[in-house]
């Protein structure tokens, strides 16, 4: 069973014995130094060898385009003797067809290295090899990055202290082995060799062996250290045939193998297969789950004590994180396009009402019965064999003394789960609504709302003066009347809202929808006994009668445009949640006599704006 390790995990492994791992890179390791990956030159030289067969113009191409892509496969499918899409031969085969001479492609390869310059991870391994905890670095990487970035890094040390980096390319590989003879640490091996190297590795013929000094000394290294790898796919047959060869050895990989990827799965079968044959042969395998070589070092480097000049040296060149702190506007960029929606976060909630056992099953309907024929001032709902209240214990113990009903502490509200706890709230927050503000309730099965309160002739001065005050803002949003008759018809209006509570991604919401209530007049129940016609039901008698007011309504609010809306929608916020210091109380009971539904409300309403920036928004400029 092949291992998963996270990069921190990894790291913390490393730091305890750095100086038993060797490290391979491949090109992966250089992409964030700005040289171009394995894949982005194949995608570059699939473009210009389409552009050959073709005639069309490099400018006309582009590579990025998931189309243009698509269709330079589907060409050079048919027409160009390539490898498929992602076959391990397809980088050298692509190489070669568009470059023929070893002298265009040193020039390309050259052009390619000059773009790079050492990344955050290049400088941490540098330091690894500056204060001797890495003994050798392979590679088949042209790019001197890595000796670039420890020569800056030697010269931050002492003279004494300083590595002295050996490099040696395939042209020069007896260095190589003088140096694992010797011991002579740090060694970087460079196994395709370097861009300024006579001979380089990129075609089919020329990878198809490894040379065989270079392979002795990587062979070698993996007897004496352990390897870490990282950016490299696996794509060389050569190469891994040398490591796979290495495993014949006697105790091979002693400080173990450790493969470095952005996801498990997505190694090529040749790299698994050699990881399943280390395993095999006793060697310590695992696959090290790292987005990039620059994460990875990150990781390591947390973990490993540097001299001071050299941690300075590596975290100027540290990336931003994605994800940090950034400092919240204080001015506003642009104005853009808000819409102000009718819901008003709830901010609590009654988590527990009293819990009322009775000898029979009592329905929700019966038992607001039960409290009305004792004139109990309450709200109650049938949780099943049991009943869910809010009121005074000994009204409540009165009420329901015909059922055998008593008080018997409390019941667990979860509105979110169980219907009737919703349904009790809902009747105890429009009750609370309802209180001390000039508004009254309207109960129905198919929705609950709040109105407008007309008031009485013989209400006191200040009553009458409250009421004004409660309803200036209402009034100057509205710009009419509040309650009274529509003309012709005789029929009383007054002005509310529709209340929901609703829960939506975890937070409850009071929504609330304006609207204009007329009071028809009831109709007397029928010969067949429709008593739900005689009951009041203005939905019902809609439905029967049709609206007659529906013009009326229609002229009244067709004219509430945007702006008019959201001065409506605020000064209703405004009305029922207050400021949002005080909490809402459905029957205002004393301390101690029972158990009261206590509501907080916030007074800032949800908004919405786009979620992009297009044309269609700016037209009122910036």
């Amino acid at each position: 069973m092949i291992r998963t390790l996270k990069g921190p995990e990894f790291a913390r492994q490393f730091a305890l014995r750095p100086q038993m791992l060797a490290w391979f890179l491949g090109a992966g390791a250089s992409a964030s130094a700005g040289i171009p990956t394995g894949y982005a030159m194949i995608t570059d030289l699939k473009k210009r060898l389409f552009c050959q067969l073709t005639g069309t113009s490099l400018r006309q191409v582009d590579a990025n385009d998931p189309l243009w892509i698509a269709r330079i496969n589907s060409y050079l499918s048919t027409r160009s003797g390539l490898p498929v899409p992602n076959d391990p031969t397809e980088y050298a085969a692509a190489f070669e067809a568009v470059y023929p001479t070893p002298e265009d492609r040193r020039a390309y390869i050259e052009a390619a290295i000059r773009k790079g310059s050492p990344s955050f991870a290049h400088r941490v391994l540098a330091a690894l090899l500056t204060t001797q905890r890495v003994p050798c670095v392979f590679t088949t990487n042209f790019d001197s990055l890595i000796e670039t970035a420890a020569t800056l890094t030697d010269q931050l040390v002492d003279p004494a202290e300083r590595a002295h980096l050996t490099v040696a390319a395939i042209d020069n590989a007896a260095r190589a082995q003088l140096c694992m003879r010797e011991s002579r640490w740090p060694l970087l091996a460079k196994l395709h060799g370097d861009y300024q190297s006579v001979e380089l590795k990129n075609t089919t013929a020329e990878l198809k062996t490894q040379d065989s000094q270079m392979r002795q000394v990587l062979s070698a290294a993996c007897a004496r250290f352990g390897l870490v790898v990282v950016g490299y796919s696996g794509r060389d047959a050569s190469v891994m045939e040398a490591l796979t060869e290495a495993l014949a050895q006697p105790k091979a990989f002693p400080g173990g193998l450790f493969w470095v990827t952005r996801r498990a799965d997505s190694l090529l079968p040749a790299v698994t297969q050699l990881l399943e044959a280390a395993v095999k042969a006793g060697v310590s395998v695992a696959v090290v789950d790292s987005q990039t070589f620059d994460e990875l070092a990150a990781d390591i480097a947390d973990d490993t004590e540097l001299p001071a000049p050299l941690k300075t040296h590596v975290y100027q060149a540290r990336p931003n994180p994605v994800v940090r702190e950034v400092p919240l506007p204080t001015t506003e960029r642009r104005k853009f396009p808000v819409l102000q929606c009718s819901a008003l976060p709830v901010l609590a909630l009654p988590t527990v009402a009293r819990r009322i056992q009775v000898d029979q099953p009592v329905s929700t309907s019966r038992a607001r019965e039960l409290l009305r024929e004792a004139e109990v001032w309450a709200i109650v709902a049938s949780a099943g064999q049991e009943l869910a209240a809010f009121g005074s214990d000994a009204d409540l113990d009165r009420a329901f003394a015909s059922v055998g009903g008593r008080v018997a502490g409390s019941i667990e509200l979860h509105p979110e789960r169980d219907s009737w706890a919703r349904g009790l709230l809902y009747d105890a927050l429009v009750r609370a609504l309802c209180r001390r503000r000039p508004l009254f309730a309207r109960l129905r099965r198919k929705g609950h709302s709040l109105l407008v309160q007309s008031g009485f002739p013989d209400d006191p001065p200040e009553v009458v003066t409250r009421r004004d005050n409660q309803l200036a803002e209402l009034k100057r949003a509205y710009n009419a009347a509040l309650v009274g008759k529509i003309p012709d018809l005789d029929y009383p209006f007054n002005e509310g809202v529709q209340i929901r509570l609703e829960s939506l991604n975890g937070q409850w919401w009071c929504a609330f929808e304006p609207f204009t209530s007329v009071e028809f007049p009831r109709r007397e129940a029928d010969n067949d006994g429709d008593a739900e016609a005689a009951s009041g039901d203005l939905t019902f008698q809609v439905l029967r009668q049709g609206d007659p007011a529906i013009d009326w309504r229609r002229e009244r609010w067709v004219l509430r445009r945007n702006q008019a809306w959201a001065q409506i929608i605020a000064a209703w916020a405004r009305i029922l949640a207050g400021d949002g210091s005080f909490s809402l109380r459905s029957l205002r009971l004393e301390d101690g006599v029972g158990q009261d539904a206590e509501f907080r409300l916030s007074p800032v309403t949800a908004w919405s704006r786009p979620g992009h920036e297009h044309d269609y928004f700016r037209r009122g400029g910036r």
